[in-house]
C-alpha cells in the first residue's frame, strides 16, 4: 500500500469526466485500498486523506499548516501570480494570526446577528422565485442558487447594488475556471486578470468607505485597520475578498447540489414536502450526502507525518477529502443513501477545528429558507433534462457544483 500510495496518480487519470459526475466510487476505492494517496492535480501534487477518522484528525493536526506564507513557501504553487493580495487572510493562516483575523469578523456572523437577517433573506428568496414562477421553467443555478447568497453577502459587506452584477461576473470566472473550451493558458490568464480586477475594485471600495463609512462589514474592518491597528491594509482587502467569495460560492453550489439530490430521490423530496419540519435536519444530511467543497483547502506538512502507514514528507501538500469522509461506512450507516429523517451524527461538510466554517449560521439560514420556499411554492418541481445531460464544474475544480440546473413546474404568480 505504501509504495502505491507514494506513486502519484496522474491528474488525467484521477480528475476524469466520470469523477466530475460522481466521485464517490473513486473515494470508496481509495478508502478501501489506499486511504492516503498521492494524487496530481493540474496545479500541484497532494496527499489525499479519505477516511473519516483520519480526516477529522488531520483537520486539527498542528503539524499541518494553513500558513502558505510561512517558511515552507508554498504560496505561488497553490495560487499562482497576481493573487497574493487576495489570499492573505484567515483561511491561509494558523493561530495566533488566524485567531486574530477570525476574531475581527466573527461578531458579524454571530447567530443573533444572522437571525436578524431572516426577514431580508425571506423577502429576497420570494422575490427571486417571483421572477421565474410565472414562466414554468428556470435554471435554478443562475436564477436562484447563485444570486441568493451573492446579494446577501454583498449587502453585508456594503458592495453597492449597482456593482452586484459586475462583482458576480468576476467571481464566476474564478468559480467556473476550467469549464470553458479555450486552452488552459488562456483560462489561467483570464483568472489572473479577474484577480487583479477584484483586488483593484475592493481596494477602491475600501478607499471610498474610508471617506463615507456605513453600517456594513467593510466599514467595520476599516475601523479595525485604522483605529485599532489590528488589521493591515493587505489583510483588510484580502479578508473582504474571502468573505465575498466564500460567503456565496459554497452556499450557491450547496443549494444546487441539494436540489439535485432531492429531485433525483423523489421519495425523499415527497417526504420533505409532506413534513417541512424535517428541513433543518435534512439540510445537514444533504450536506453530508453531497457537499460543495469536496477537498478542504490545502495544508502543508511541517514535518514528516504518518497517516494509515503512509509517510507524508515535510513540505508535501495535504488535501482532506471531506466528501469521502462523509461517505465513510465505518462512521455512517448506509452512507450512499440519502435519508432526510436520519440523525447520523456530525459530518465534516462545514469543516472541523479552528477553520470550521465561520459563516455556518448564515449558510444554514439561506439554504433552509431557500430550499423550503422552492418546495412550498413549486410543488411539482422537476428536472427539465435527463440528469446525465447536466453540465457541471470541471473535474479538477476545488468546488463541486453545477453550471446549470434546468427545472420545470406548473406556473404560479402567488408570492409566499
Amino acid at each position: 500500500m505504501t509504495a502505491d500510495a507514494q506513486q502519484p496518480v496522474p491528474a488525467g487519470e484521477f480528475y476524469t469526466d466520470e469523477y466530475a459526475v460522481d466521485p464517490y466510487p473513486t473515494y470508496a476505492r481509495m478508502r478501501d485500498e489506499t486511504p492516503v494517496r498521492l494524487v496530481a492535480s493540474p496545479r500541484f501534487e497532494s496527499y489525499l486523506i479519505t477516511r473519516y477518522d483520519d480526516a477529522r484528525a488531520a483537520l486539527t493536526d498542528p503539524r499541518l499548516t494553513k500558513d502558505l506564507y510561512g517558511p515552507e513557501g508554498h504560496y505561488l504553487r497553490f495560487f499562482g501570480p497576481n493573487s497574493e493580495g487576495l489570499n492573505q487572510n484567515m483561511l491561509n493562516s494558523d493561530p495566533p494570526e488566524h485567531s486574530r483575523l477570525r476574531r475581527l469578523v466573527s461578531q458579524a456572523f454571530a447567530p443573533r446577528r444572522i437571525e436578524a437577517l431572516r426577514p431580508r433573506v425571506t423577502r429576497l428568496v420570494d422575490d427571486l422565485i417571483d421572477t421565474f414562477a410565472p414562466r414554468g421553467a428556470a435554471d435554478l443555478m443562475h436564477d436562484f442558487a447563485i444570486p441568493l447568497p451573492m446579494v446577501v453577502i454583498c449587502e453585508l459587506l456594503g458592495v453597492p447594488k449597482a456593482d452586484h452584477e459586475q462583482v458576480l461576473g468576476w467571481t464566476q470566472v474564478i468559480r467556473t475556471s476550467g469549464s470553458a473550451s479555450r486552452p488552459p493558458e488562456q483560462e489561467r490568464a483570464a483568472v489572473q486578470q479577474v484577480q487583479l480586477l477584484l483586488h483593484d475594485y475592493l481596494t477602491g471600495l475600501v478607499r471610498n468607505k474610508r471617506t463615507t463609512p456605513a453600517d456594513d462589514m467593510i466599514s467595520a474592518l476599516i475601523d479595525a485597520c485604522d483605529q485599532d491597528g489590528k488589521l493591515s491594509e493587505r489583510e483588510l482587502v484580502s479578508t473582504a475578498f474571502l468573505l465575498l467569495f466564500a460567503g456565496h460560492q459554497t452556499t450557491a453550489d450547496f443549494i444546487g447540489n441539494a436540489m439535485l439530490a432531492l429531485l433525483t430521490n423523489p421519495d425523499q423530496l415527497d417526504l420533505l414536502r409532506a413534513r417541512p419540519e424535517l428541513l433543518p435536519a435534512a439540510i445537514e444530511e444533504l450536506l453530508r450526502f453531497d457537499g460543495p467543497l469536496p477537498i478542504a483547502s490545502p495544508r502543508v506538512a511541517t514535518e514528516d507525518l504518518d497517516y494509515d502507514g503512509v509517510r507524508i514528507p515535510r513540505g508535501a501538500a495535504v488535501g482532506v477529502v471531506l466528501n469521502s469522509a462523509d461517505r465513510d461506512p465505518d462512521h455512517f450507516t448506509d452512507p450512499d443513501r440519502l435519508d432526510v429523517t436520519s440523525e447520523r451524527g456530525p459530518h465534516l461538510g462545514f469543516g472541523h477545528g479552528v477553520h470550521y466554517c465561520l459563516g455556518v449560521s448564515l449558510a444554514r439560514m439561506e439554504t433552509r429558507i431557500g430550499i423550503g420556499a422552492l418546495l412550498r411554492r413549486l410543488p411539482d418541481l422537476r428536472l427539465a433534462v435527463p440528469v446525465d445531460q447536466l453540465h457541471r464544474l470541471p473535474p479538477a475544480s476545488p468546488f463541486r457544483g453545477l453550471l446549470e440546473l434546468p427545472v420545470s413546474f406548473t406556473t404560479t404568480t402567488t408570492t409566499g
